[in-house]
């Protein structure tokens, strides 16, 4: 299946839980830095975990940061991590969580004013 990737800007892109083969094609796409949002677990057995997700994405010669967030709960201190995140980012980002919407409402407030 195709990835799902939804571009918010010209450097940050959305998209729904990433499997640790796909990687390779994120990082042929242009993407740098990869921002897991989806805490381990959320989805049961069947959900990858971070550390193997951060082992791909690192073979894949991709930055990868672990900010794990709870739909409905984005804290202040989650949304100055994530903006840290993407001022520390050398190129375009991409961030994904269960269907990308919860990586996309915290890139939105990223963006407030603080």
């Amino acid at each position: 299946m195709p990835l799902q990737i939804l571009s918010l800007t010209p450097r940050f892109a959305a998209s729904p839980q990433l499997g640790e083969a796909d990687f390779a094609e994120v990082a042929a796409r242009g993407f740098t830095t990869v921002i897991n949002n989806r805490p381990d677990g959320e989805g049961g057995p069947s959900q990858p975990v971070s550390a193997d997700l951060e082992r791909a994405a690192v073979a894949a010669g991709l930055h990868y940061v672990y900010l794990p967030v709870v739909s409905g709960s984005i804290t202040a201190a989650q949304v100055g991590a994530m903006r840290d995140a993407l001022h520390a980012s050398a190129g375009m980002t991409l961030a994904f969580c269960r269907s990308g919407a919860r990586s996309a409402q915290l890139f939105g407030l990223t963006q407030a004013p603080d």
